[in-house]
């Protein structure tokens, strides 16, 4: 079996490779349509949504960049919800951050796997809601909140088991899931469920392993 290690470092460079190659022209995308409102010398709804989209667009990839490139530094809470609040916002998501303490600081590895489970979050909240972060950078507890909210199926498998995870990657749309988990394995961090008796998965917990 390899080491997770090398598949997180493969992702990590797909994914520097495409944010690189996308953010150019989502740029150019942005700021022609900014000169093309300007120019028109009255409000244009068509304009403005294109804008609007350019601008979803750029906070995604920027999100996307953080979570699945190469981490660099370590994250503060104001700059954790100026990077993820904006995209989570524009599926009708909030970020919930009050029961952590204002000063919290995530180490560079323990913040880039936040961001996946803020993304993991989203899968789990097909309707919106709520993410709630609640504990401290170095023992953290996530919980989402909406209707028909639910962590993904087969979570807790790819939690408590590497095979497992390493199983689980079979599609683009659940690659999350599994990725998160060896992901958080590659960087000696213990990811695991809390476990309500009759709902499942009441929350998830993020600790040094």
């Amino acid at each position: 079996m390899g080491d997770p290690g090398e598949t997180i470092r493969l992702v990590e460079l797909v994914c520097a490779r495409l944010c690189h190659d996308l953010s150019g022209l989502i740029g150019t995308v942005g700021n022609a349509l900014g000169m093309l409102a300007e120019d028109s010398g009255r409000d244009n709804e068509v304009l403005a949504f294109a804008s609007s989209a350019a601008a979803a667009l750029t906070q995604r990839l920027r999100l996307m960049r953080a979570a699945l490139g190469p981490e660099t530094v370590a994250m503060a809470l104001p700059e954790l919800h100026a990077l993820a609040a904006p995209p989570l916002a524009a599926r009708r998501i909030g970020l919930d951050t009050r029961a952590l303490p204002t000063d919290s600081v995530f180490s560079p590895a323990a913040g880039r796997v936040v961001l996946n489970l803020l993304l993991l979050a989203c899968d789990g909240l097909p309707k919106g809601g709520t993410i709630v972060l609640m504990g401290a950078p170095a023992d953290l507890f996530i919980r989402i909140d909406g209707p028909e909210a639910a962590w993904p199926s087969g979570l807790a498998a790819c939690l408590s088991d590497e095979a497992a995870a390493r199983a689980a990657l079979t599609s683009a749309r659940s690659v999350l899931m599994p990725l998160t988990a060896l992901l958080a394995l590659s960087r000696n961090l213990r990811l695991s469920p809390v476990l309500a008796a009759s709902s499942g998965i009441q929350a998830l917990r993020l600790c040094a392993a």
